[in-house]
């Protein structure tokens, strides 16, 4: 899970407010934490990875400027703990599905009847969870990610959450994604949460999803598992592998391209 890079998107219900920049709104949601995220007018979810947030991950992309471009409407949150959303200091705030939560109280804050989800990296952990959940989803993205996440016990979860919560010092695995953490800012108990309590899907839940899905890596990304492993436990997806790595893929034209492409399908 490299967990240190971009990835996309969340959100909740109840009250709406628009800030002057960035087309920047928030809501509160289901247990009164604030959710930020962008609007800009089919709608498609971009769900962040970790670390970052919607704006880093998605607000320059190729992807979203293609979106906007076909007439989509695209809708960027900021999952609790980053960004502008709230950033609750207390660890039950992030257990239980927090952020699939979030993301369905955000749908129905927006009224919305349909959606496409695009999830990147942790983004894609994220999203497998609200494919069990939601069936407003009429397509699903599952950017940078292979099989490993299925595995409660997956090593690069445990390690990222124990380096974060303090509990280990940086290794070699873990080094980077602190130096970006240090540089951005971010509040590590908060990171180290997100990786504790990050939303589980077994393989059996994700061979029971019948939407369509597109599994899409670059060629030299492979630190979440085999993408090929992962597409084959979807009944209804393809496997896109497109040049780069964990880092660079997200912000390509071939990223951005490939999942158009696969939206426009009828």
């Amino acid at each position: 899970m490299r967990i240190y890079k971009p990835i996309a998107i969340i959100l909740l219900f109840l009250v709406s407010c628009t800030s002057k920049e960035n087309n920047k709104k928030d809501f509160t949601s289901f247990d009164g934490t604030k959710i930020a995220y962008t609007d800009n007018g089919e709608l498609v979810l971009l769900i962040h990875g970790f670390i970052v947030d919607g704006d880093w991950n998605w607000g320059k992309s190729e992807l979203k400027k293609q979106l906007i471009k076909q007439g989509y409407r695209v809708i960027i949150p900021d999952l609790r703990g980053n960004g502008n959303s709230d950033k609750p200091k207390n660890e039950n705030a992030y257990k239980n599905n927090a952020e699939v939560k979030d993301l369905m109280a955000l749908i129905d804050h927006l009224e919305a009847d349909n959606y496409v989800a695009v999830g990147y990296s942790r983004g894609a952990i994220v999203l497998a969870n609200l494919l069990t959940k939601d069936k407003r989803i009429d397509k699903a993205v599952f950017g940078g990610m292979g099989i490993e996440f299925t595995n409660p016990k997956w090593y690069r979860r445990i390690e990222f959450g124990n380096v974060f919560s303090g509990r280990t010092e940086p290794n070699e695995m873990t080094r980077g994604a602190v130096d970006f953490a240090k540089n951005l800012d971010v509040n590590f108990k908060i990171m180290g949460y997100l990786q504790d309590y990050q939303p589980e899907t077994t393989i059996a839940e994700l061979n029971n999803i019948e939407v369509e899905t597109l599994v899409i890596c670059g060629d030299d990304d492979l630190d979440n598992g085999n993408p090929k492993k992962l597409q084959e436990q979807l009944s209804n997806s393809k496997l896109s592998l497109v040049s780069g790595d964990h880092m660079s893929t997200p912000f390509s034209k071939d990223f951005a391209e490939s999942i158009i492409e696969f939206l426009n399908e009828k």
